[in-house]
């Protein structure tokens, strides 16, 4: 009996190792026998989730991967003051070993240490909306915030005369976008408008709440203030906010950056001038492509501007504008 079980045992063995070397199942081979069913998978980690900014860039993200048949996940702090968790997403993200990395940093040297494990792994980094001060990025796709922020200032100008005190929030002097947008502005004022005035430009995080409070300090400090220029999002936001709490609409001209519903009815009410609009969802869908090419050995420019755009209450609904607003 023994004998005759071992011998069922036996042939059983051997017909489970004749599947195994046939492939067994219906997982697909290369020619050269290798399993490969999985698409190139990229980790997209991104400053935040908080601001509609974020959900448009991942859903060009996600147009890109689904053109380009790759997997992608997006992912990013609660906060753009977070620094400490981006870096441990991005930590975690390399753990996976992902076929390339997407970034946009909330800090310009804080994930540098983490580039630099990508690199020794063989794996592409792409940056986007807000680069490194590192060379192992092979491209950014960005927004040009020196120009663009150039261009608030001279809005700016115009509308108050050429003259007088202004003051800034800006969303944070750690990342690319923060310190390019403050020194755009402020560069462009100080080159060619000596008669204004920059009274203060603090920093809230890009959160809302935080925003508004400093918008409402620097307004009662400086009673004669003229103009305000909110560089994000959240900073933008919080300004209006200040503005229509102190009775101020319509004595203070208000430039935002991005776009955003809020943002959208104050340009169309009339209590804001204008803003820049970027393009988030090109920016999403660049750094996914520029990454899939990047795995296909092409070379790529060190910087890919995906434009922008000044809009207002006279072109906000035109064709070319109305696509890069989001709500």
């Amino acid at each position: 009996m023994k004998t005759k079980l071992s011998l069922i045992l036996l042939g059983l063995l051997v017909a489970v190792m004749a599947l195994v070397a046939c492939g067994g199942g219906d997982e697909e081979t290369t020619e050269s026998g290798t399993e490969s069913t999985d698409k190139p998978y990229i980790a997209v980690i991104s400053k935040g989730f908080q601001h509609q900014f974020w959900q448009a860039v991942k859903a060009g993200a996600e147009q890109a991967a689904e053109d380009y048949d790759v997997t992608i996940t997006f992912e990013g702090p609660e906060t753009e003051a977070q620094v400490d968790k981006q870096v441990e997403m991005v930590q975690a993200a390399l753990d996976k070993n992902p076929a390339a990395l997407c970034l946009a940093a909330l800090d310009t040297q804080a994930l540098i240490p983490q580039l630099e494990r990508a690199q020794e792994a063989g794996i592409p980094v792409i940056g986007f909306d807000s680069g490194v001060d590192s060379d192992i990025p092979l491209s950014t796709a960005a927004t040009d915030n020196l120009a663009a922020a150039a261009v608030a200032a001279d809005k700016m100008a115009e509308l108050i005369g050429g003259s007088g005190q202004v003051a800034i929030i800006v969303h944070d002097q750690t990342s690319r976008t923060g310190i390019d947008r403050r020194d755009g502005f402020v560069n462009q004022m100080e080159a060619e408008y000596p008669d204004i005035e920059i009274v203060d430009i603090q920093y809230g995080a890009g959160d809302q709440l935080k925003s508004t409070d400093l918008a409402k300090a620097i307004i009662q400090a400086h009673p004669d203030l003229k103009g305000f220029f909110g560089a994000n999002e959240g900073s933008i936001i919080g300004v209006l906010n200040a503005v229509s709490e102190m009775g101020k609409e319509g004595d203070i001209v208000v430039i935002g950056y991005d776009s955003g519903q809020q943002q959208m009815d104050a340009i169309r009410a009339g209590t804001e001038a204008g803003a820049i609009t970027q393009d988030p969802i090109g920016i999403g869908y660049k750094c996914v492509e520029a990454a899939v090419k990047a795995l296909d050995g092409e070379t790529l420019p060190k910087e890919i501007d995906t434009g922008f755009h000044w809009y207002d209450a006279s072109n906000i609904d035109d064709d070319t504008i109305a696509p890069l607003l989001y709500k």
